[in-house]
């Protein structure tokens, strides 16, 4: 190929690449296909600016690549010119993997699975109003709600507010993301807390804090470094179920315990580089929380059922060490996490920021008796109604009935708050939105 026919090409491949650059840069609900009565299931339009300048940006990025491009590939050698297109195809492919993955989330709102996705939404949000409830000003300012949205995969996991995703060719995440399995859509399932207490120890700015004080306090306690390190690099995941039975109470337990119960190779297997606790130590830890919440018998049991259905005696592949100074180590790590001042909760610790109590659990356990008897409890925080829900199922509540209905009732709500002045309000005034 002669010179002259190699920038005829190229000039070609320029066409065509400018053809396809700057096409991404804009989401709407009309654009991702949602209609007028889809419109109560769909993020706020503050989540559509949110994705739209994290687009406009990455499109303002092509233009430069792309006027570059233009400007020199006249002047320029062939392999030059081709660098420089590749350097533009790179930004394209920066928007073409944000526009898709905020597609996709926000696409979903006209879907069949969109009352449920604006309920788990509703969950979300009334978590960190638990937190601001008893801590007004412990949030760094205005903070976007989580969002959730299906997509396949084991459990529910969660993508926090700022983290670069490698996804998006290191793009960061404007607002928290949580995913829910598609089989995992009911209102029971206690994990869900879990996710969304990671976003809360991000958003409280807990996350090296947390890992620090739980170090110190292993070593203070007497633990080896091989000890402590294990206890360390679980501290996320740990924080997370601390958090999540505060926000549920006990029942939260019980749905871990669900998730966690698997054939004793796995449950009692620990990971060497493993940043989730040894399912046996998990739930342990648990009833640990549980004694020290108050609730002695809840935690009675729990230990009971778990040690009933694990022996470690019967062969267990832990660390020796670590099995073995789990009596002591456990309440050291319980009471860390959950009930030592943070300086970043303004001096205050984890469960009294985050308060569960004998009355809210009497109130979930009425709102239990009257799901099962097919009655919407009336006054239920929406967090409260995962709890709610789990124990209408011990009471024999018919599956189907019982998920459609809190379901139905909490996506109406998420409806109703989304028109209210009052969450604008709060909104203007620093609050969650």
């Amino acid at each position: 190929m002669t010179p002259k026919s190699a920038k005829a090409f190229l000039a070609i491949k320029a066409r065509a690449l400018g053809a396809r650059a700057r096409r991404l840069a804009k989401l709407t609900p009309g654009s991702v296909g949602l209609r007028p009565g889809d419109r109560q299931y769909a993020p706020s339009m503050a989540h559509f600016r949110a994705a739209n300048r994290r687009l406009a940006r990455i499109d303002r990025d092509i233009a430069k690549r792309l006027a570059f491009l233009r400007r020199h590939m006249r002047t320029s050698s062939p392999e030059n010119t081709l660098t420089y297109m590749a350097l533009v195809e790179r930004e394209i492919d920066r928007a073409r993997r944000a526009f898709g993955m905020f597609f996709d989330i926000f696409s979903q709102r006209g879907s069949a699975f969109a009352p449920t996705l604006a309920a788990h939404d509703l969950i979300a949000g009334d978590c960190y109003a638990a937190v601001r409830a008893s801590a007004p000003h412990v949030f760094k300012g205005d903070l976007l709600r989580p969002i959730t949205y299906m997509e396949h995969g084991y459990s529910p996991a969660t993508t926090r507010r700022g983290v670069s995703l490698g996804r998006l060719l290191g793009e960061r995440n404007p607002f928290p993301i949580i995913r829910l399995p598609w089989d995992r859509d009911n209102p029971w399932q206690a994990v869900f807390l879990h996710e969304v207490s990671h976003n809360l120890q991000a958003d409280l700015g807990l996350w090296q804090e947390n890992k620090n004080a739980v170090s110190r306090r292993m070593l203070r306690a007497g633990s080896d470094m091989a000890v402590t390190s294990v206890y360390t690099r679980w501290h996320k995941e740990v924080f997370a179920d601390v958090a999540a039975v505060l926000l549920g109470g006990p029942a939260s337990v019980w749905g871990s315990m669900d998730f966690l119960a698997h054939p004793s190779p796995k449950t009692m297997t620990f990971k060497p580089r493993g940043v989730h606790p040894t399912g046996y130590l998990r739930v342990l830890i648990l009833a640990e929380l549980l004694k020290r919440m108050g609730f002695g018998d809840e935690a009675t049991r729990v230990r009971r059922v778990w040690t009933g259905l694990y022996h470690p005696a019967k062969g267990h592949r832990m660390p020796v060490r670590l099995l073995k100074t789990s009596p002591r180590t456990i309440p050291e790590v319980v009471d860390e996490i959950a009930y030592q001042a943070r300086r970043n909760l303004g001096q205050r610790a984890l469960a009294d920021v985050i308060r569960f109590g004998h009355g809210d659990e009497r109130r979930i356990r009425r709102g239990a008796s009257e799901l099962a008897g097919g009655r919407m409890p009336s006054g239920l925080p929406p967090r409260f109604f995962v709890s709610a829900s789990r124990y209408a199922l011990h009471r024999g509540a018919n599956i189907p009935a019982l998920s459609h209905m809190v379901i139905n009732h909490l996506s109406k709500r998420a409806a109703d708050r989304s028109r209210s002045p009052m969450v604008s309000g709060l909104a203007v005034a620093g609050g969650y939105r």
